[in-house]
């Protein structure tokens, strides 16, 4: 961190504003050109005075797709999938309509296949919390029910779709996803504290908390086979940024690639705010936004837990950071 430059006062109010909120706590990493930055707010459990810790580990939901979806073009820029293959191609009959679905359109949410996520209900979540679930039991509702419009027609989040990426790169690796994710990118980028597949999060971490008929349940233990590669793994705000510095400087996907996942939408979010991109995601208590200039020269990522509320929405929440740090988010 460069000592030359004060941490921005925005940054800390961006952050008690959220715990204003609701929120049980919160906490960023900045990264621009004057250095490097973390903060936080709240505290880390309910019905404790102890603080949240800046560099302490999360869930990060479906900010876990960018990472799904890096293995994907990865395998695209070997040869081993086009992106115009059909899922019945790799996944015979997995899912209704599998011949008439691209693998472009599991990435860009355009598949219509019905999202497994919509079944889920707060009893359902606590009385399935420490189950292990296989790919194939959480993408069942989309095999029973009737897509939700023909591929290609319209653009829907898809956790569904994701789920069955993480098939797809077991299918043609022969090996299992988190082991993708870790020899493509932990290993390589010295993401030590990136992880797929953990129930119980390591220590330092703030707690994340479920809605319950009113009243704020703890499930900071979780089995995240449920979300699998559309949103099982855990973080932390250093990791990310330094993930899509990797990512949107060219380290990680070659330039055609790189190309097919900024312009199309395969697994980043381009904002409303000029030149920001970057994922958002949530799991159960979680909530986490990474927001990037595309040259990655200014990086936001930031965690917030769940007690009764469950935070603003992201275009809301990014309008206020540009607000708060008087535009400098999108000055890139």
């Amino acid at each position: 961190m460069k000592a030359n430059h004060q941490q921005p006062a925005w940054l800390q109010q961006a952050l008690d504003e959220l715990v204003a909120e609701g929120a049980p706590g919160a906490l960023a990493e900045l990264r621009d050109e004057h250095g490097t930055w973390r903060a936080a707010s709240g505290v880390a459990e309910l019905g404790t005075e102890r603080p949240v810790d800046p560099a302490g580990w999360f869930r990060i939901g479906s900010v876990t797709k960018t990472f799904t979806a890096t293995v994907v073009l990865q395998l695209v820029a070997e040869g081993r999938v086009g992106l115009d293959d059909t899922v019945q191609r790799w996944l015979p009959d997995v899912v209704p309509g599998a011949a008439a679905i691209t693998i472009r359109q599991l990435l860009n949410h355009t598949s219509g296949l019905y999202n497994y996520t919509r079944d889920l209900t707060p009893y359902g979540i606590l009385r399935d919390r420490f189950r292990r679930w296989t790919p194939h039991e959480v993408i069942l509702p989309a095999r029973r029910k009737a897509p939700d419009f023909p591929p290609g027609t319209a653009r829907a989040y898809n956790n569904t779709a994701f789920v069955l990426l993480g098939m797809l790169i077991e299918k043609v690796t022969n090996s299992p996803y988190g082991d993708q994710i870790a020899r493509r990118m932990l290993r390589p980028l010295d993401l030590r504290r990136t992880r797929d597949d953990v129930e119980r999060l390591p220590e330092p971490h703030a707690h994340g908390y479920l809605a319950v008929a009113g009243e704020p349940v703890d499930v900071s233990v979780y089995n995240s086979s449920q979300a699998g590669s559309a949103g099982g793994m855990i973080s932390t705000a250093a990791d990310l940024n330094r993930f899509f510095a990797e990512l949107l400087t060219g380290n990680l996907l070659g330039v055609p690639e790189r190309r097919e996942m900024l312009e199309g939408g395969l697994g980043l979010t381009r904002y409303g705010v000029p030149g920001v991109m970057g994922k958002d995601g949530g799991f159960h208590g979680y909530r986490t936004w990474s927001f990037h200039s595309t040259d990655a020269s200014w990086q936001l990522t930031v965690s917030m837990t769940f007690g009764l509320t469950g935070g603003p929405a992201t275009e809301e929440f990014l309008a206020r950071v540009v607000r708060l740090s008087a535009g400098r988010a999108c000055a890139r």
